[in-house]
């Protein structure tokens, strides 16, 4: 069962329903009121002059503008400057002050405002000036035709006009930023996980292809004179292997379920189960694993050793092997410290070695290593330094801050 959208009752009624009721709303509302007499004065300025013997032809303008309003109203949708025009038609036809010099109902436009003001927000440029100029235009040929009245209805009518403009271009504008807003984050989000795909990626692959590189030249160089020695390096070997696949088909089955509610099939009927991936408990195993390639793992603790959130745990776990595997394969040290100091609004850890090589190769920062490290640390809000030390080897530290309501 996937979840549905529901959308506003706004966006589920079509613009062409609410210039129609608004016209029938405006339209018939007085004839209701005050009666068929009535709404013909008010529609033809009978009170100021007109004939109450008209009243039949007057009734008969009314339906027929009433009928290219509705007629309008359905295309505004499909071709909007048509169903502007006629919605504008039908209304000049009810206000007969165009030849009897009647006063003039600026709410007799609002389906027509109405209109103008979905045109100027989901239409193009273009198209929003011919429509604007059509309407306006049409409301100040009617200030110009009839001087010689009071032409402030006609001024209101116009003013709404311009207002009605105004709104559909600011929800047109509202509407493009926030598209692009959707787009940039869509496209922060999509760097962001490819990036830490890349560094789960590195970290589980990285380091087991090291241990690997290690193991098979120790094997390859002792399997004459100590095959004992040659079996126990192949069997580290396929044990880092399995080790490694078993962690990639995990990410990858992760990756390929899809997110909830989502369309999607899943790759699989049941889904991956995932653990949170390993933390400093692991710490201990990595230098067992490091001390069999043949490079000593110290690991100094202190502080007090207490639950820490899974992202800072995996983290610093993964800053440790990424900056163990690197003295394995580039220092070319036969010994490293790592440091590990757990205070209680921070944890800070650090990897010393003292070899002759680089521990990024020949380059300072080049590879993917540190930056991956860098990355990390700065996702935390921590502090991360990496350089040669002076007296030789190189020196990895990270300050990772404890969120305050884990404390």
């Amino acid at each position: 069962m996937h979840a549905t959208l529901t959308l506003p009752l706004l966006k589920r009624v079509p613009p062409g329903a609410w210039t129609a009721l608004t016209w029938l709303v405006v339209t018939l509302y007085p004839t209701l009121l005050v009666g068929q007499h009535g709404a013909a004065a008010w529609f033809n300025g009978i009170a100021m002059g007109g004939r109450l013997g008209e009243t039949g032809r007057d009734w008969n303008m009314v339906y027929g503008a009433t009928l290219v309003a509705l007629a309008g109203s359905a295309l505004l949708a499909r071709r909007p400057l048509a169903g502007l025009t006629l919605l504008t038609v039908a209304s000049v036809a009810v206000c007969t002050g165009w030849s009897f010099g009647s006063q003039f109902p600026p709410l007799q436009f609002l389906p027509a405002d109405i209109a103008l003001l979905t045109i100027a927000a989901t239409r193009p440029r273009r198209t929003v000036r011919i429509a604007a100029g059509l309407l306006i235009g049409v409301l100040v040929a009617h200030i110009i035709m009839v001087p010689h009245t009071d032409t402030g209805d006609a001024q209101g009518a116009v003013l709404l006009a311009v207002i009605a403009l105004l709104i559909g271009r600011s929800m047109h504008q509202a509407r493009v930023h926030t598209k692009e807003l959707n787009a940039q984050s869509a496209a922060r989000a999509v760097t962001s996980e490819r990036l830490r795909i890349a560094r789960e990626l590195h970290d589980v692959v990285a380091h087991t292809i090291g241990i690997v590189a290690l193991q098979a030249g120790a094997a390859r160089r002792v399997i004459e004179t100590q095959p004992d020695l040659a079996r126990t390096a192949l069997g580290e070997i396929e044990t880092a292997s399995r080790e490694t696949l078993s962690g990639l088909r995990r990410m990858l089955g992760a990756l390929r379920q899809p997110e909830p509610g989502s369309d999607a099939e899943p790759a699989t009927k049941e889904p991956v189960p995932l653990d949170p991936g390993p933390g400093l408990a692991n710490v201990d195993r990595l230098a067992a694993t490091t001390a069999a390639a043949g490079v000593q793992v110290d690991v100094r603790w202190s502080g007090e050793r207490r639950h820490l959130p899974p992202e800072i745990d995996m983290s610093a776990f993964r800053i440790i092997q990424e900056a163990v595997t690197n003295v394995v394969r580039h220092a070319g040290a036969k010994m490293c410290q790592v440091s590990i100091d757990c205070q209680e609004s921070e944890l800070f850890i650090e990897i010393l070695n003292h070899g002759h090589g680089h521990p990024q190769g020949s380059t300072a920062g080049s590879g993917f290593g540190l930056v991956g490290m860098r990355e990390r640390v700065d996702l935390l809000h921590g502090e991360f330094t990496a350089g040669p030390l002076a007296e030789g080897g190189f020196r990895v530290a990270a300050r990772l801050p404890v969120p305050e309501e884990v404390r």
